[in-house]
């Protein structure tokens, strides 16, 4: 069975060099993440924050003296791992006519999987409804 919740994500722009994702982690040390992305923007960095609680999240944020960008709508997928099924989870997507923006998924050992998919803000309510997320 897998659980599928809409979630709230928060971007930061860093350098794009060896060290700034533990900074950024590092003043994030007391905010539980549900996941945690990065990747190259240009000459700079984006890291992707999804807090369990985007209070907490924004507070160590502002504290540390970093500025998240407004936060945007995503989806956290787990279940049970089985051939096929992110696949499955894209098709469903596709049939309903969603593009997904970006998608990262993983096997989380002992059976089970995980993802985190991104679509676009006018799709969310929509993927929501399709993906029967909570």
């Amino acid at each position: 069975m897998d659980t599928i919740r809409k979630v709230e994500y928060f971007v930061i722009e860093v350098s794009n060099k060896p060290g700034e994702a533990a900074r950024v982690l590092e003043a994030m040390r007391g905010v539980n993440l549900l996941a945690f992305t990065g990747f190259p923007s240009g000459k700079r960095a984006q890291v992707d924050f999804v807090p369990e609680d985007a209070v907490v999240f924004k507070m160590a944020a502002k504290q540390a003296r970093l500025k998240a960008k407004a936060k945007k709508g995503g989806f956290l997928i787990q279940g049970d791992d089985r051939p096929g099924v992110v696949a499955a989870v894209l098709q469903k997507l596709a049939d309903a006519r969603i593009n997904v923006t970006a998608i990262d998924a993983v096997a989380a050992g002992s059976g089970r999987w995980g993802a985190i998919l991104w679509v676009k803000p006018k799709d969310v309510n929509k993927t929501a409804k399709v993906l029967g997320a909570t």
